[in-house]
């Protein structure tokens, strides 16, 4: 009874928040901030599934005006729990087949976010190009999950290197957000469903680096999000005691 409410209700939440959000978007058609009022909108929506979401920003990320963020990508709930951290001018960079996702990708696309043909590799390479121009023209930073897609309880996916080109090219930091496991942790008849952690680790700078650099770059921040995340779970396995 309790999955049967919650997917109505998150129906109907979807559709207001898509019917408000294309207003909005016709609105602030110019604005950089219309991903981060959805955002806002969304992340409430993490107590309809019974989660309690924990976020920890680090101070020397609010010290950054750009950046390129990069999250680690392990389901559909990742909407409502990286909502709650999500940057003001700032755009995330998802599949070109979102547009096609009835409701929310027609909102995706309103709200400025940008699409990358990810299986064509030239396109690709393209896109990351003119996203790095429209940083550079407009200010606007970037969220991208360098896995490519979700995890879904595989652990950390290698990640694509198309963020750390933008980030090397822009001459922006770049910036690791790291949310808890949550595999498996949702159950839609279970009111409670545990605490989710949110955190956006310190900026790495990109200044001085090249494309030769992207690997040692990569295998950094790979390294550094899969230790925060055990981190992160070790810290809510605490709390559960």
């Amino acid at each position: 009874m309790i999955a049967l409410f919650r997917l109505v209700a998150l129906f109907f939440l979807i559709v207001l928040v898509t019917t408000g959000g294309l207003v909005m978007s016709l609105f602030l058609a110019f604005s950089k901030d219309r991903v981060y009022y959805i955002a806002k909108a969304f992340a409430p929506v993490a107590k309809l599934f019974g989660l309690r979401v924990y976020k920890h920003v680090s101070y020397k990320a609010y010290d950054v005006p750009q950046a390129v963020y990069i999250a680690n990508h392990q389901n559909n709930y990742d909407l409502f729990t990286f909502s709650h951290v999500v940057p003001h001018s700032t755009v995330t960079v998802g599949k070109s087949t979102l547009k096609w996702i009835p409701f929310f990708g027609w909102l995706y696309w309103a709200t400025g976010n940008f699409l990358i043909h990810r299986n064509d590799r030239n396109k690709a390479i393209a896109t990351i190009a003119q996203i790095v121009e429209k940083m550079r023209d407009t200010g606007l930073s970037i969220w991208m999950f360098p896995e490519g897609t979700r995890s879904r309880g595989r652990g950390f996916l290698p990640f694509k290197r198309g963020a750390f080109h933008a980030a090397i090219q822009a001459g922006v930091p770049i910036v690791p957000i790291v949310c808890s496991s949550t595999h498996g942790q949702v159950k839609l008849n279970r009111r409670d469903n545990g605490a989710v952690k949110v955190e956006v680790l310190d900026p790495i700078y990109t200044k001085g680096l090249t494309e030769a650099d992207i690997p040692e770059l990569v295998s950094q921040c790979e390294t550094l999000m899969q230790q925060k995340q055990q981190e992160l779970d070790e810290q809510l396995a605490i709390l559960d005691r």
